[in-house]
């Protein structure tokens, strides 16, 4: 597993755990950023987790829109996870191709989730994708 894969691993544990704990994902990884008990932070991790906190209402209103009958809800937490994560690497991570994006969630969620999971997110991700060039004109004219 490359480095970037292994950050969006720990970013993924972190959005996770945040979303169950009811907690802001930015806040909760500030508060292990050099905790002695806790294996050091790399650079993307965190910019991944900042980013996914930064723009969580844009990315929760795509995914709502693009989820095809699913809410937020009713989505598997670490599915949800891993959707916010790559959406927010399709849309506003300019080094990253969308398929990179793309085939670095399904392959997260074939290790963490259901039989399901990988279709599914690859679906959401993959309508996504197909209109990004003209989201990510509005994600960066909104930020």
């Amino acid at each position: 597993m490359g480095s970037r894969s292994k950050a969006r691993k720990r970013a993924v544990d972190i959005l996770y755990e945040a979303d169950q704990r009811g907690l802001d994902a930015a806040t909760l990884l500030a508060d292990r950023i050099g905790t002695p008990e806790v294996p050091p932070i790399g650079d993307y991790t965190i910019t991944l987790v900042e980013g996914v906190s930064a723009n969580r209402e844009r990315i929760d209103e795509l995914l709502t829109q693009h989820a095809e009958g699913w809410t937020l809800a009713r989505m598997p937490a670490v599915d949800r996870a891993v959707l916010r994560l790559g959406l927010y690497e399709l849309l506003w991570s300019e080094d990253v191709p969308a398929a990179v994006a793309i085939d670095e969630a399904v392959e997260l969620v074939k290790a963490l989730s259901t039989d399901d999971s990988p279709r599914f997110v690859n679906g959401v991700l993959g309508r996504i994708a197909g209109i990004s060039g003209k989201l990510r004109k509005t994600a960066r004219t909104a930020n």
